[in-house]
């Protein structure tokens, strides 16, 4: 007869108290205040009611999940008492701001802030309202829990999607109003702060029902080589159409932030050769950002008075100066590797920065006070001067360099710079040139960034050398790994994580970066390989704890072992 297992009183507590401290920390910072105004659901509830009650519901989750298979009553009580452990530990922050003048160390521990955690209620009534909503909304998280997989599933998706659509509230309806007749839709969603209680319940039921369906839908019967290139070819027109409609649905600001999404891509999907591919690391690579944009202003802006090229005649040789540039910087690092390279590149990067601020070089690159009247690009009579005409530019640089660099991947030059990028010296013994190769993942990586860097020029009709510091280079290392090595569709999504949404939570101020950290970290801890990695980075990292991976680990050991004792 199999013995009950005792219930992990420890572990449940535990986590309560963690998701509790989390949520102190978010109150005593000032987010929980700062965004008391902002409301999910008009009239019902606020984002910093959900800031300081999600602790501890994730945290009530994430122990439910850790002690499961459990009966379902042990399940309901483990969220219970994780949500109650969480509630008492706001309570107790509440009993102490009552009790003493907390402000003199925590500047946000204002009279609003316990107003919030007692939701308006007389001390004592409060503390008792935030207690039981800690049980009850730890129970319910138990109960969720319970749910079969495609009812749970639905349910976790709604309420996520109501969560974001309610804290974006502002930026879908200031760009609804593009939209004619679909603006009076949107309002009937929207009240003045958060979804209406009404527009609530109807996407709930949509965006439930519709994750519901497509748990529930089975596979077509087609076999998948009929099907897969129509439904590739509906996909890309499907994409092209939308990427074309962006600029005049969204509107000048959000075209902005495309503008610099699409910058930051150019730029990451050379960089992402140089490390993701070759293995090098390169942390000047801005250095070639710079000298594709002053490039571009040298020998197109009449201030300076050397050249009056168009944009178009300009830019054959900025790249070329750019290509030039990674080859010359690929020359004398050669024989480095790691540390050193990483140390070398950033130099080289600093040096070129420098050198533009120089007095020496001012009457080249005028110094501290940049190049001016850089020419645009003009298409027959058309001149691209607008964020909502260069977003085309960016795009069409985009659609060019993906293609060049997904067909290098597969190609004998990509398959050189990865067997680099494994192992130097097996590459070398097996006949690699690792000169040239090394050069050309230089040479190839400055290039993409200088076309990045003459369309920005072109964009801001000007260029200063204090748009070219070593952030930027920080920027796009750091989109690379987020998105996974390696990866091409990870460098969109690294861009539009790292670069698109601060800018989309630019109304929150500081605390944007707080929320954006935050996520960081959980991305790393949970998904270290990257958002949208490299199939072979995927699979060298998840090869022990996925089962169906492990399982054919083990069937290829056991068929090997036969044959090696033989």
């Amino acid at each position: 007869m199999q013995t009950q297992s005792p219930f992990p009183w420890k572990q449940v507590v535990s986590a309560g108290l963690i998701g509790g401290g989390v949520a102190v920390l978010l109150s005593l910072v000032g987010i929980v205040t700062a965004f008391n105004e902002r409301y999910i659901v008009s009239g019902l509830f606020t984002m910093g009611q959900v800031l300081f009650l999600a602790p501890a519901l994730l945290f009530a989750n994430s122990t439910i999940r850790r002690i499961a298979p459990q009966p379902a009553p042990k399940i309901i009580l483990a969220g219970a008492i994780s949500g109650l452990s969480s509630a008492v530990v706001l309570a107790i922050l509440t009993i102490l701001g009552n009790l003493i003048n907390l402000r003199i160390m925590f500047v946000n521990s204002s009279p609003e802030l316990f107003e919030m955690l007692t939701f308006g209620q007389e001390y004592t009534a409060g503390i008792l309202i935030l207690l039981g909503l800690g049980l009850l909304l730890g129970g319910i998280t138990g109960g969720v829990f319970l749910l079969p997989s495609k009812i749970r599933n639905a349910v976790v998706q709604a309420a996520i999607w109501i969560l974001m659509i309610g804290l974006l509230r502002d930026m879908i309806v200031t760009v609804s109003y593009r939209w004619g007749p679909l603006a009076a839709v949107i309002k009937y969603f929207f009240a003045v702060s958060g979804l209406t209680l009404t527009g609530t319940i109807i996407l709930s039921l949509l965006i439930g029902g519709l994750y519901y369906w497509r748990s529930g839908k089975t596979k077509p019967s087609v076999p998948s080589a009929q099907q897969t290139p129509l439904k590739r070819l509906l996909t890309l027109a499907g994409a092209a159409a939308v990427l074309l409609l962006l600029p005049p649905v969204l509107g000048t600001y959000f075209s902005e932030i495309l503008d610099n999404v699409g910058m930051y891509i150019l730029m990451g999907l050379g960089l992402n050769i140089v490390v993701g591919f070759a293995g090098l690391l390169d942390l000047g690579y801005v250095a070639f950002f710079a000298i594709g944009a002053y490039t571009m202003g040298v020998l197109t802006s009449p201030e300076l008075g050397f050249y009056n090229m168009t944009y178009w005649e300009a830019l054959p040789f900025a790249l070329i100066a750019c290509v030039v540039s990674g080859a010359i910087l690929g020359l004398p690092v050669l024989k480095m590797r790691g540390d050193y390279l990483a140390i070398v590149t950033l130099g080289f990067g600093e040096i070129v920065r420098l050198l533009a601020l120089s007095d020496w070089l001012r009457p080249w690159l005028g110094g501290t006070q940049g190049i001016q009247r850089i020419a645009q690009p003009r298409i027959g009579p058309y001149l691209l001067e607008s964020q909502q005409e260069l977003y085309y530019m960016f795009l069409v640089g985009i659609g060019i360099v993906a293609f060049i660099a997904w067909r290098l991947k597969d190609s004998r030059i990509g398959r050189a710079w990865m067997a680099l990028r494994e192992d130097e010296d097996v590459a070398v013994a097996m006949g690699i040139n690792h000169v040239g190769t090394k050069l050309l993942a230089f040479a190839t990586g400055a290039l993409f960034s200088g076309l990045a860097g003459t369309i920005f020029a072109a964009k801001l009709t000007s260029v200063y050398p204090h748009s070219m510091n070593f952030l930027v280079s920080i920027n796009v290392l750091s989109l690379i790994i987020i998105g996974g090595m390696g990866s091409i569709p990870g460098v969109f999504v690294g861009a539009l994580v790292l670069i698109g949404s601060p800018e989309l939570l630019r109304e929150f101020a500081e605390f944007r970066y707080l929320a954006y950290g935050a996520l960081l970290v959980v991305m790393m801890l949970t998904r270290p390989e990257g958002l949208w990695p490299e199939e072979r980075r995927r699979l060298e990292l998840h090869e022990v704890t996925d089962p169906a991976l492990a399982a054919i680990s083990k069937s290829k050991a056991e068929i090997e072992s036969p044959q090696k004792a033989g």
